[in-house]
């Protein structure tokens, strides 16, 4: 099939014979090769090896727990890489004789160890043509097949090594003051180090262009961060008649630093001393970073229950981020919730038995976002990598904006939540409508500024509205078999409310009022002109011509309509199978828009074998061409862009199924003793045409299968 779209696209074009370059069919490569690259490059087994040992103990008032986790892990390209973690976990719980003080402290330190392939394989593997050369010679060297291409396992001489340090402490504390006073602090501590290298020597190359350790490079990185927080509070809670009262208050600080330093050195006398930059002819400093932020929060709540059936909820808070301007930096914030329990009314347990809790709730309320980075309001410089007269020059990379400040959120959510026949049956349905206004975003200036855009708040609105279910039947429960059976569903929607002047803004080919988000202007494609055998699309401005600008003006929504899942629990004396299904409905690019020209030299998808070859020809893809035809290239150019491009992306994916046996102690002699058989990713059904609905990127692997068989010993 390969040769014989190569063959006819050259025929398309109308070339007198094949060029030189055309290695596939002219000779120089062996015609009746074959070699399936997806399974020879992304089609192997990774295996997964997670060993864990928990020890825990102590008493009613002293209790602690230690545990070791062993993780290691290969991967299904090319190689021996690998991926190691180790980590450690220790807890500590006391409490006092008195009961009025109470603390748990926690330490886990982790050690990660990385030098998996530092290139993904799945683009060449997608695309390489079938009757590519051999990847080994006769003496097992990279085969380069006379310089006619490029080896994909050239990539495996590039060496990605990464490890890094990972501790993490807790600690709560609570003291109790007087009967109804209590005072709780939580304190945390993160240090993280990452030291990461990626080389590149000369043997990534041709032996053809004569290079050697000279032009071999290293890169490396070294990053830091450090970050606490401390957040203590009153609790006051007070009993009168019917009614309980809880009162809080709080204050959060929070610091984060981190720094980072990015060096490149070149040429080498050998590489085997690729890894001293000492000696290395050049070292560049790529970036020399070091960041802060700073947090600062003072917050209250109350809380009001009324005969355990009436619930008034108002918290409020102000937040201060050092990620704004002067001015800017705080903000207040609160919410007001409410909810009625209406199982406990009596007229209720009167009359519907069958309703064993019953809860109406709402909110409403405000929050802040502030996830960006630092320093963004700020005139920002930056080194530019280049010299002038040997001096290293400084650029302006950011515009000053002193308005910036928070991003506005309001939320408002009703739920009604009911148990029935002792909640054997559990049923939650929400409702929510939030709308978001000062986002923080870049906004595009024009390329004569010398900046490519403004971080301000965008005078606009969005509005994300969804409804979510959640249910938890209990179908059987005996002595021996119990089935627990769980559905979720959500339908997340999100459009542009208000865009003041959208129209002669740089958004104006982007988003739409009244439109979700996430759309994509696109062409209308109208099929193969059965005369010519090219694409054919819209032209909306009639003017003769398609143009990006004007005729791009079809609305495809690329949000998900709905997803959700659902998972099982059956268990049967000691034997229990456990299984979860994940669906989604959406619509995604397919392999029409990552596809190459039909008829180069690379792998295609097969449903472009349906394609036009003589006039007449009713087909829903253009003539093949090697490239030496204008009209289809840009044919296929627009094609890519068009709603051709997006499809159903909808799947339904087995997402775990889990299989295991409870030993009986008698017979494991006093052990707790579980075996167990996992899988994960397990079958997908769906009519998407590409590599993976859930991740249509053809360049990235897609999500793997994995099976595990488990053992676990308690004593």
């Amino acid at each position: 099939q390969y040769i014989k779209m190569r063959e006819q696209a050259f025929e398309n074009d109308g070339l007198p014979e094949l060029p030189p370059t055309a290695y596939d069919i002219n000779g120089t490569w062996d015609r009746n090769r074959y070699t399936d690259w997806q399974k020879t490059l992304i089609g192997g087994t990774a295996y997964k090896n997670h060993y864990q040992a928990t020890y825990t103990g102590g008493s009613i008032k002293n209790k602690f727990l230690v545990s070791g986790n062993y993780l290691n892990e290969t991967t299904v390209f090319p190689g021996d890489s690998k991926y190691r973690r180790a980590s450690f976990l220790a807890n500590f719980n006391h409490l006092s004789d008195n009961d009025r003080l109470q603390f748990d402290v926690s330490l886990n330190y982790s050690v990660d160890d990385n030098d998996l392939p530092a290139t993904d394989f799945t683009s060449e593997a997608r695309l390489l043509a079938p009757n590519a050369p051999e990847l080994y010679d006769a003496e097992g060297n990279l085969n380069w097949e006379n310089s006619t291409w490029n080896n994909p396992l050239r990539h495996l001489e590039s060496t990605y090594l990464a490890k890094a340090n990972n501790l993490i402490l807790n600690a709560a504390f609570r003291y109790k003051i007087f009967k109804e006073l209590d005072f709780k602090s939580t304190m945390g501590y993160n240090q993280f180090h990452l030291k990461e290298s990626r080389t590149n020597p000369h043997t990534l190359f041709d032996p053809a262009f004569g290079l050697d350790s000279g032009f071999s490079s290293i890169f490396l990185n070294t990053g830091e961060r450090s970050s606490w927080i401390f957040e203590p509070s009153l609790v006051w809670n007070k009993e009168f008649g019917k009614s309980k009262l809880n009162v809080l208050v709080g204050t959060t600080f929070q610091d984060q630093q981190q720094n980072s330093l990015k060096l490149q050195a070149t040429g080498f006398n050998s590489n085997s001393q690729i890894y001293n930059i000492a000696a290395a002819s050049t070292v560049d400093i790529r970036s020399d970073e070091e960041n802060e932020y700073r947090y600062n929060a003072i917050f209250g709540r109350v809380n009001y229950n009324y005969n355990g059936k009436y619930i008034l909820n108002l918290t409020g808070r102000r937040d201060g981020s050092s990620r704004f301007g002067p001015g800017n930096r705080f903000a207040n914030f609160g919410a007001i919730g409410a909810a009625w329990i209406f199982s406990e009314e009596e007229f209720v347990q009167n009359n519907l038995n069958f309703l064993s809790f019953g809860k109406i709730r709402g909110s409403y309320g405000t929050s802040g976002n502030d996830l960006i980075g630092d320093y963004a309001f700020l005139n920002t410089y930056s080194t530019g990598g280049t010299n002038y007269e040997g001096i290293p020059i400084v650029e302006p990379t950011r515009l000053f904006n002193p308005k910036f400040a928070w991003e506005i959120n309001k939320k408002l959510e009703w739920a009604v939540e009911m148990g029935l026949w002792n909640d054997r049956v559990f049923i939650t349905t929400a409702y929510y409508k939030n709308k978001s206004s000062n986002q923080l975003i870049g906004v595009p200036l024009p390329g004569t500024t010398g900046f490519n855009n403004l971080q301000a708040n965008f005078d606009a609105t969005v509005q994300n509205t969804g409804l979510e279910l959640d249910a938890r039947i209990i179908p059987v429960q005996s002595a021996k078999f119990k089935w627990v059976s769980s559905f979720n569903y959500s339908s997340p929607k999100n459009k542009l409310v208000a865009f003041d002047n959208l129209e002669s803004s740089t958004f104006a080919n982007r988003l739409r009022v009244g439109k979700p988000l996430n759309i994509a202007l696109v062409y209308q494609y109208n099929g193969v002109n059965p005369e010519t055998g090219v694409y054919e699309f819209e032209d909306f401005n009639n003017d003769g011509e398609i143009t990006g600008t004007d005729d791009k003006q079809k609305v495809v929504d690329l949000s998900v309509d709905y997803f959700g899942g659902w998972s099982n629990h059956l268990a049967y004396k000691n034997i229990y199978l456990d299984f979860s299904f994940q669906f989604v409905k959406q619509k995604g690019y397919n392999y029409l828009f990552h596809y190459p020209l039909p008829g180069e030299a690379v792998n295609q998808s097969v449903e472009i074998l349906n394609n036009w070859q003589e006039p007449g020809d009713q087909a829903s893809i253009q003539g093949y061409s090697a490239g030496f035809n204008i009209d289809k290239l840009f044919g296929h150019a627009f094609h890519r862009s068009s709603d051709a491009a997006v499809s159903d992306a909808s799947f339904v994916r087995l997402k775990n199924i889990e299989v295991g046996y409870n030993i009986p102690t008698k017979c494991s002699k006093g052990f707790n003793c579980k075996v167990f058989l996992k899988g994960q990713n397990v079958l997908t059904f769906t009519k998407f045409k590409g590599p993976d609905p859930e991740n249509a990127m053809y360049s990235r692997l897609p999500p793997l299968k994995l099976f595990s068989m488990g053992l676990q010993l308690t004593l």
